[in-house]
């Protein structure tokens, strides 16, 4: 199987600190080559003195990287940089401000093209400490943007005090417990906490989220430990507030052993295409009966990407897990669903 070349989806409010981040990944030397799709080249104002050559709309930087921006049709541009000679690193998608990076992630599973040559690697959020809050209560997109998102750049961390910043990041985890949260001044993260994530691979979850593992430990909004309810919607816990986001659950779900495929793909297909649009997004890795290697999926809406990866090592538990991400999830059905699926 050729290396798909991976996909990042930036997003993130307005004002966030996604033009600084891009512009360390367009000047800076860290030796690979990436391709930058962004909206509009006037918001990252391109240094020309990196420039060394510029061909219709790609500009192309004295470090190896490209910059173009999304003219049109997204899919015919990443078809038009995939062709490209000398390969890639990685694919740099930034979305709009205001928009919902979804249909920018589902691109790399719509295009028969697209898919055989890329898969997406993470979708990244970055959002401004100052106003997160603010945004969470009046903008949807806000809150989907993190729900959304694999890996949480909270930028501007130098202008809100610690308590707030706690009170931001309890807020965040009750939206999304299972992405990598980075706290920075100026998006100042290593670029690999950005770049080749692998968001396929659980493992990356278990990084975060080492209980990930004991579902039967989880509560709806992926925290652990002796609660009460403040009667705010907020749970009272090791002495950090949390809250209970209304609307927005994750449902994480294990299975000790193997599942039957011919149960677990039909069922896993239909429950996606009726629950797609409350589905954000879908990840999975599965012990298939009499299979060496792990199913690893993952999706978008009802839009899924699935293959055989790396095989099980001998020291490793056959486990069978995944997680859902998305508004009202009904769990009680997904966990029925799931279990009867097992081998």
């Amino acid at each position: 199987m050729a290396e798909k070349i991976p996909v990042t989806v930036l997003t993130g409010y307005l004002g966030a600190g996604k033009t600084t981040l891009l512009n360390r990944i367009l000047s800076e030397d860290h030796g690979q080559k990436f391709a930058v799709i962004v909206n509009e080249f006037g918001e990252i104002g391109i240094d020309n003195d990196l420039v060394v050559g510029a061909d219709e709309e790609v500009f192309e930087m004295n470090n190896g990287c490209i910059c173009c921006t999304v003219r049109g049709d997204l899919i015919r541009i990443v078809e038009g940089l995939l062709k490209r000679k000398g390969k890639f690193d990685a694919i740099l998608v930034e979305t709009t401000g205001l928009a919902d990076p979804a249909p920018v992630a589902q691109t790399v599973f719509v295009d028969a093209d697209v898919r055989d040559a890329a898969q997406l690697d993470a979708v990244v959020t970055v959002a401004d400490a100052k106003w997160l809050t603010e945004r969470l209560k009046d903008a949807p997109e806000a809150k989907n943007q993190i729900a959304f998102a694999d890996v949480i750049i909270l930028n501007k961390t130098d202008l809100v005090c610690a308590d707030d910043i706690s009170e931001i990041e309890a807020r965040i985890r009750a939206i999304n417990p299972y992405a990598k949260l980075h706290k920075t001044v100026n998006c100042g993260v290593p670029l690999d906490a950005v770049l080749g994530r692998n968001a396929f691979d659980l493992q990356r979850i278990l990084e975060i989220e080492p209980e990930f593992l004991n579902a039967e430990d989880h509560h709806d909004h992926g925290y652990h430990g002796h609660e009460h309810h403040d009667g705010h919607g907020r749970h009272e816990a090791h002495g950090l507030k949390h809250y209970h986001d209304e609307d927005m659950q994750s449902v994480a779900l294990s299975i000790e052993g193997d599942v039957d495929p011919d149960k677990f793909m039909p069922w896993l297909q239909n429950y996606v295409q009726e629950e797609g649009a409350s589905i954000l997004r879908a990840k999975g890795i599965l012990a298939f009966k009499d299979e060496p290697k792990r199913f690893v999926f993952q999706g978008v809406h009802m839009l899924l990407d699935g293959d055989l990866q790396r095989e099980w090592k001998p020291q490793e538990k056959r486990l069978s897990r995944l997680v859902f991400i998305g508004r009202n999830l009904k769990k009680d059905e997904i966990t029925r669903g799931f279990l009867s699926c097992a081998a």
